[in-house]
C-alpha cells in the first residue's frame, strides 16, 4: 500500500534555485532506495494565522519560504528499511550539505486515507496539516469524500490526498504535534490538494466562500478548524516530470 514521508521545512529564500538542485540530486539517491516519487514544492500563498500557520511551525524568519514535500514508496516497510539504510551511507553518497536548517525540519510517515483524481502533472497545490481524533477517523474520511464530491471537484480540483499519520516523532525543536497544538488522542494529518494553476485555486477558493451557507452545512468538522495549517505551493520538482530536464 502507498506510504508517504512528508516533510515540513523552511529555506533560505535567496536559495530557491540552490534547494532545487539539492533536491533534484536528492532523487537518484531515494530512486535506488525504492522510492517511486518525490514532489518538493515552494510556498507562494502563506498567510499568517490566528492559532497556528506555516511560519510557527518551522520558526521561519523573514527571509526563508516554506517548504512543503513528500516521497511516495510502495509500502511502509520499503520506507522503513529505506531511511535505516540511510543512516549506514557514507557522506560521500549523500547529495551534499542541505542548504536549510535540518534541526528545525520536521517529518513523518504517512498512510493515505483518501486518494481522489490526481496530482500528476499540478503545477500547484494546496498543503494541509492538522490533528484529528484518532476515534474520528471514519467521519474524517466521509467528510473528505464528501468535499471532493461536492466541491473540490466540480470547481476544476485535479486532485485530493488525505494522509494520516503513521510514523510521526517527536522533535526538540519542531514537529508535527507542536506545529498543529495536537491534544491527547489526535492523529496527525498531512495532505494535500492539486491544482493546474494558482489562479485556478483562488478562483475555486472565491466560489466555495459565495457558496458556504452554515445553516445548510450538515456536518460537523470532525476537527478543530481553527489549528489547521494551510497554504498555497508552487510545484518545484517532481521527479516523474524533472529528473531528466531542468523545466
Amino acid at each position: 500500500m502507498t506510504y508517504y514521508s512528508g516533510t515540513l521545512i523552511a529555506v533560505p529564500t535567496a536559495s530557491k534555485e540552490i534547494y532545487t538542485d539539492y533536491a533534484r540530486t536528492s532523487w537518484p539517491l531515494f530512486q535506488r532506495l525504492g522510492a517511486v516519487r518525490m514532489v518538493e514544492t515552494w510556498g507562494a500563498d502563506i498567510q499568517a494565522g490566528d492559532t497556528t500557520d506555516f511560519q510557527r511551525a518551522t520558526l521561519s524568519t523573514p527571509d526563508e519560504s516554506i517548504v512543503f514535500s513528500w516521497i511516495e514508496w510502495p509500502d511502509e516497510a520499503t520506507a522503513d528499511k529505506a531511511w535505516a539504510e540511510m543512516e549506514t551511507l557514507d557522506p560521500s553518497e549523500l547529495p551534499g550539505e542541505m542548504p536549510f536548517d535540518g534541526a528545525r525540519m520536521m517529518f513523518g510517515g504517512f498512510a493515505p486515507v483518501v486518494s481522489s483524481g490526481t496530482d500528476k502533472g499540478a503545477d500547484y497545490i494546496q498543503g494541509f496539516v492538522l490533528a484529528v481524533p484518532a476515534s474520528n477517523k471514519i467521519a474524517y474520511i466521509a467528510e473528505a469524500e464528501r468535499g471532493w464530491a461536492e466541491m473540490f471537484s466540480p470547481l476544476g480540483c485535479l486532485g485530493l490526498f488525505e494522509n494520516w499519520g503513521v510514523d510521526v516523532p517527536h522533535g526538540e525543536l519542531t514537529d508535527f504535534y507542536r506545529a498543529t497544538k495536537a491534544e491527547d488522542g489526535e492523529v496527525i494529518l498531512f495532505s494535500w490538494t492539486a491544482w493546474a494553476d494558482k489562479a485556478t485555486c483562488d478562483a475555486a477558493a472565491r466560489q466555495m466562500e459565495a457558496d458556504y451557507d452554515p445553516e445548510s452545512h450538515h456536518a460537523e468538522m470532525p476537527f478543530d478548524g481553527a489549528r489547521m495549517i494551510w497554504g498555497g505551493f508552487d510545484v518545484i520538482y517532481d521527479s516523474d516530470r524533472h529528473s531528466l530536464d531542468r523545466s
